[in-house]
């Protein structure tokens, strides 16, 4: 590995916290679990089952984003 690659590596460790850490740990386990899932059961290429693990937790995000919006609207009142 070149210097600056591991001076990058070494940067990114030092910014980089143990909950940041566990986060990213925890998403790429997620999409390949959801991949994996998707695949068996329905039958889906691993491609096409890649798709819906990275859409279905997009638009979960979102939908969260409004009940949250909503929630704080209308528990106001």
């Amino acid at each position: 590995m070149t210097e600056f690659a591991q001076g990058i590596i070494n940067s990114v460790k030092d910014k980089m916290d143990e909950s940041l850490a566990l986060a990213l740990i925890f998403f790429i386990g997620h999409i390949l679990i959801a991949m994996t899932v998707v695949s068996i059961i329905t039958g889906a290429s691993i491609w096409e089952a890649g798709i819906v693990a990275l859409v279905e937790p997009a638009v979960n995000s979102v939908w969260f984003y409004v009940l949250h919006k909503l929630w704080k609207k209308f528990s106001k009142n």
